[in-house]
């Protein structure tokens, strides 16, 4: 079994290893929750003071021009367009990932009016299965949702089906799907496909322009550190803009929005799918956040982030054998960034490690889930953060009462 002093050593030599400075982080807490909302970036702190302190107190509403406000969703686009594999005026960050679903949903349901399913994975997150049904229920036909398992896809993919939402990373275990396979068996059928990075964007590499992607969407606080409640992302593929309709359409899509047309004429490209006023200072943060991968490729984050997950996995297996089921797939290719542990009791393993220093975070029912964010965690990191694990469940603290009753975040 790999010691302390081996880690140490890895550390030592980590070539991502200086973008841990990067990160405002207390030495004192192991941070194993970036895959539900990442660290404070430096520069992220100095872009939002930058345009609170200047562009907003000193510019006031001359910024909208002199510092390119309006221009920051498609900006802010073109600079994520390379962490998913995109080209440049194929993304765009506005809203949220939810609403970003929905507008995708809408539109992709208006190009196969003659179809009337939409399958998506019944182990997807809850909030994409919402929208997908409210989105069908308002729609101008029948459309029928199907909440299928994943890997019975086959079984339903017919002539029928308008479109596939899926989930790339699952949320609860890390199981990761084959992107442009899964997305080669929709277009067989003549389906369109659109998929959620929520938990794949800055975490693992992706390739939508080598898949053949038609649409997807994401969220900026978990991997990419763009702050609470960041805006999200959406991406069309280029052969689609012009094509696919913004079923949201707001005044900032128009093609001349300051000439307070009545008539919807919707602007080239991806500003198409702006709907409202962009959120200026949110965006401000992701903007700086997003400076830390000028100087990493995915592929280095994803070479480290397996090292690291098999690390924890195979330290709690030879610590603790036989009190955790594994709830994440071991093949790296079926693996996202984080290591999911079941355990009966994992709402009081959680919480009675946040205690000990060890910050991760839980799922119901039973799962004590942990993401490996390559970026600032290190290898001494992982030792020391199964050494506590070690300790809560030896001393019991995870049986405490206290944590009978859940907090309101889990």
């Amino acid at each position: 079994m790999i010691t302390r002093d081996e880690c140490a050593a890895l550390d030592a030599v980590d070539p991502l290893a200086p973008l841990r400075e990067e990160f405002i982080l207390d030495d004192a807490t192991i941070y194993l929750d970036g895959n539900s909302l990442g660290p404070l970036t430096r520069s992220a702190r100095e872009r939002v003071a930058t345009v609170v302190d200047h562009e907003w107190a000193e510019g006031l509403v001359s910024s909208w021009n002199a510092a390119g406000w309006m221009a920051t969703p498609t900006r802010l686009g073109d600079r994520l367009a390379p962490l998913i594999g995109a080209h440049v005026g194929e993304v765009l960050v506005a809203d949220t990932l939810t609403i970003g679903l929905a507008k995708l949903i809408g539109g992709a349901l208006a190009l196969r009016r003659d179809r009337h399913v939409i399958l998506t994975d019944i182990a997807n997150f809850h909030s994409d299965i919402y929208i997908v049904r409210a989105v069908a229920h308002f729609a101008d036909r029948d459309i029928v949702v199907k909440t299928i398992a994943r890997d019975e896809l086959d079984a339903h993919l017919d002539d029928d089906v308008a479109l596939v939402m899926l989930t790339h990373v699952d949320f609860r275990t890390g199981e990761m799907l084959d992107l442009a396979e899964v997305t080669s068996r929709v277009h067989a059928v003549g389906a369109l496909m659109l998929w959620d990075f929520a938990h794949s964007a800055g975490a693992v590499p992706l390739d939508v322009t080598g898949a053949n992607v038609d649409f997807a969407a994401g969220c900026t606080y978990k991997y990419l550190n763009g702050g609470p409640g960041s805006p999200g992302f959406i991406y069309v593929r280029a052969a689609f803009q012009g094509v696919l309709e913004n079923p949201l359409p707001g005044w900032l899509g128009h093609a001349r929005p300051f000439d307070f047309e009545l008539e919807y004429t919707p602007a080239s490209g991806m500003q198409a799918f702006v709907t409202s006023s962009p959120s200026i200072v949110a965006l401000a943060a992701l903007d700086g956040a997003l400076d830390v991968w000028k100087h990493v490729t995915t592929d280095d984050v994803r070479a480290k982030s397996l090292v690291l997950s098999d690390l924890f996995i195979d330290l709690v297996e030879a610590r603790l054998a036989g009190v955790f089921g594994l709830a994440t797939p071991r093949e790296h290719v079926r693996r996202g960034s984080q290591v999911s542990l079941r355990h009966a009791h994992a709402y009081g393993v959680v919480q009675a490690l946040i205690e000990h220093g060890v910050v991760g975070d839980f799922r119901d029912p039973d799962i004590a889930r942990f993401g490996f964010t390559p970026l600032y965690l290190r290898y001494v990191d992982v030792y020391d953060a199964v050494e506590r694990l070690v300790e809560v469940v030896e001393s019991g603290a995870h049986l405490s009462p206290r944590f009978a009753v859940r907090q309101s975040v889990t």
